[in-house]
């Protein structure tokens, strides 16, 4: 199944103190708690300047997550938190974040630190 780009787009992502939730336009919800986070990437698919080509995966230790384009009002309140995590490596994302090589970065991973 294929999935249309225009039901896979956020209607809204929230991150706070539990974790990060991203619901859906089809009404559907993703999420992880920062308990059960396992690791970090940042997915850059060189398709801007005009398309979201940067996002932020979120990946649960039952390896379900979420990805939230770097684009998102939530992304600033987002990448705070990731900045906390301890072990958490700024360079890379640094260098994830002025790319435009099409590829994934992890930049974080639990007991990594």
């Amino acid at each position: 199944m294929t999935q249309d780009s225009s039901s896979a787009q956020s209607r809204t992502v929230s991150v706070d103190d539990t974790g990060v939730r991203r619901r859906l336009a089809d009404g559907s919800e993703e999420a992880v708690t920062w308990s059960e986070l396992s690791s970090v990437m940042v997915r850059v698919i060189p398709d801007g300047p005009w398309n979201e080509d940067v996002f932020f995966m979120l990946v649960g230790t039952d390896g379900k997550g979420t990805a939230v384009p770097s684009g998102d009002p939530a992304a600033d309140a987002l990448i705070e938190r990731l900045q906390a995590l301890p072990g958490f490596d700024n360079e890379k994302f640094i260098e994830a974040m002025t790319t435009d090589a099409d590829q994934a970065y992890v930049v974080w991973e639990s007991g990594q630190n």
